[in-house]
């Protein structure tokens, strides 16, 4: 289970190169190196689960979250394609995509992490965001997360995308997928 994850809260402009290549260096890369780790044991043994944690951005575009959403959207079209791959051996590719959660401490490890110097032009619209964001009702637990990946381990059939959370299932059916 690949669920190493950094997250950002910033537009574009407000954000430093650098901090781009940090945030996709975890996010996409550290999955890619560890999967690559792992793959060639299951590909021998002829099984095994690969379970990458995504996020719910990739489901609708959401304002401020450009650089992360791409970052999780490269990470989701990773895993469909290794899917392909690793099924010549009887190995599994699946993703899982969280809504917010609130009660962890992601939000706030972000802020320290990534910072979130918001360009003046833009600051009315990301604060709109985060106050329409923190005022939602449906939201992720950690155990709505642990719950998704453990379903995804043990279900042979369980579908590539398993949205956490009830955001998430939410949006998996505003956007016209089934939730299992």
């Amino acid at each position: 289970v690949n669920n190493a994850g950094v997250g950002m809260l910033n537009v574009l402009e407000g954000t430093e190169m650098s901090k781009i290549r940090e945030l996709f260096e975890t996010n996409v890369f550290g999955a890619m190196a560890m999967t690559k780790a792992v793959l060639p044991q299951m590909r021998i043994r002829r099984s095994g689960v690969i379970v990458n944690v995504s996020s719910s951005v990739t489901i609708k575009p959401l304002p401020a979250l450009s650089v992360y959403s791409a970052s999780k959207a490269a990470l989701n079209a990773f895993t469909e394609s290794l899917a392909l791959e690793a099924a010549l051996f009887g190995v599994r590719a699946k993703l899982v995509l969280p809504g917010s959660a609130p009660t962890t401490g992601f939000g706030k490890n972000a802020v320290v992490r990534m910072g979130m110097d918001i360009p003046e032009p833009y600051s009315a619209f990301v604060h709109d965001y985060l106050t329409t964001l923190r005022s939602g009702t449906e939201f992720t637990t950690p155990e709505d997360v642990a719950e998704a990946v453990w379903r995804t381990v043990t279900e042979p059939e369980a579908p590539m995308k398993t949205p956490a959370g009830a955001d998430a299932q939410t949006w998996f059916r505003e956007a016209g997928h089934s939730v299992a």
